[in-house]
């Protein structure tokens, strides 16, 4: 692997996913107040909660990065540059954007925000990251239709001031980097993928129907339905070292919908494979969590569709989120609140940053209200944020 190391940026939908990808070695996250993000049905943070997560992260040394990337009209930007001069104030470390005019009232607005272009402008060329260089960006999150062969020549031609951003984990669209118009035509334009209120009808099953008749055939022999727009996931984890030896400066882990467990888990493995673990050891960790079958997307060649499947794929449960833990005697104890329920005698596995994965049991006693507080006796010491699993 390249010696230059690159940055993990992991998502936060709200307060918690935030302590989330801090405690498992985020270097960065990002997150979105709740206007102008591309994800508007996630969690986001208010306005105190966005403070909060500034002065939180800096105290550990993290980075936050705003997502500013809908597509705006003219009533989003004439309302945009209070809300710049209020993330200036802030500290946030950088606004992702894809609009011109969002990038040009955050220059004028928010000087000590740094610019990075988001996805949805496709970046895919480095006469085009040039000229975003020359509007004030300074990082480039590349459009996801990339090959790495693509992605090494762009950094190639492109000056070393300007970084490089890629997606290395999550959820694909069918459209180019997301810029999509379906879900807008199906369910009006309340509904806009721009607008980050997208209702996903790239992942619903499809029939073709006889316009005269009515008859309803199945796209697939033998199938209801077909799933002929719906992409797998995407999964680079074993392709890190090829990332960094092209000139990617930062890897970005998708899933600013996702809940806790998912951005603990994501955000634990890669954070062991770039510190120099193999990442033979954790390619299995990804699948505990909630996913669509895996590729490697656009990177190695033509990414693969999602075969049919409606419900995700899941190994693990998350039962409970340590809270504290003190030593008694020849004993730990930890304070865990439960989340789901975990039978007495069960075996748990532990989440732990800077741990390899461990196991604990069998379960001394039953974790059945979820919220409510347990104390659970452990062989080894766990800190706050420590995740139990069944």
């Amino acid at each position: 692997m390249s010696e230059r190391r690159m940055e993990l940026l992991a998502p936060a939908q709200g307060p918690e996913q935030l302590d989330m990808a801090i405690h498992f070695g985020a270097d960065a996250v990002y997150l979105a107040a709740p206007r102008w993000g591309m994800r508007a049905g996630a969690r986001n943070f208010s306005p105190d909660e966005l403070a909060r997560a500034v002065e939180q992260a800096h105290a550990q040394g993290v980075s936050v990065h705003l997502t500013l990337n809908t597509v705006m009209r003219d009533g989003d930007t004439d309302e945009l540059p209070a809300f710049l001069e209020h993330i200036d104030e802030l500290g946030v470390d950088a606004a992702i954007v894809a609009d011109l005019g969002a990038m040009a009232l955050a220059r004028r607005y928010a000087p000590h925000v740094e610019l990075h272009v988001s996805t949805q402008a496709s970046v895919m060329s480095a006469a085009a990251a040039e000229q975003y260089a020359r509007l004030g960006a300074r990082r480039i999150v590349l459009a996801r239709e990339m090959t790495l062969a693509q992605i090494s020549e762009l950094r190639r031609r492109l000056t070393r001031e300007v970084e490089l951003e890629v997606f290395a984990h999550g959820s694909m669209c069918m459209a180019h980097s997301g810029r999509c118009l379906l879900s807008a035509e199906l369910m009006g334009p309340e509904r806009s993928a721009t607008r980050g209120a997208c209702a996903q009808p790239c992942r619903w099953a499809w029939e073709l129907v006889e316009e005269r008749s009515g008859a309803r055939l199945g796209i697939e022999a033998g199938e209801g339905a077909s799933y002929l727009l719906s992409s797998n996931d995407l999964c680079l984890i074993e392709h890190l070292g090829e990332l960094a030896e092209a000139g990617v400066d930062a890897i970005k882990i998708e899933g600013r919908s996702k809940g806790s467990y998912y951005t603990a888990c994501v955000t634990n493995a890669y954070r062991h494979v770039l510190d120099g673990e193999p990442a033979e050891a954790w390619v299995g960790e990804l699948d505990a969590v909630s996913h669509r079958p895996y590729s490697t997307g656009f990177l190695l060649g033509k990414p693969t569709q999602n075969p049919g499947r409606v419900d995700y794929a899941r190994e693990r449960v998350m039962v409970g989120v340590v809270r504290g833990c003190e030593r008694q005697g020849e004993h730990w104890v930890a304070q865990v609140e439960c989340r789901n329920r975990a039978d007495e005698g069960m075996e748990l596995t532990v989440l732990s940053p800077g741990h390899e994965v461990r196991t604990l049991g069998p379960c001394g006693q039953a974790l059945v209200r979820n919220g409510e507080a347990y104390s659970l006796e452990v062989p080894f010491e766990l800190a706050e944020w420590d995740l139990l699993c069944r």
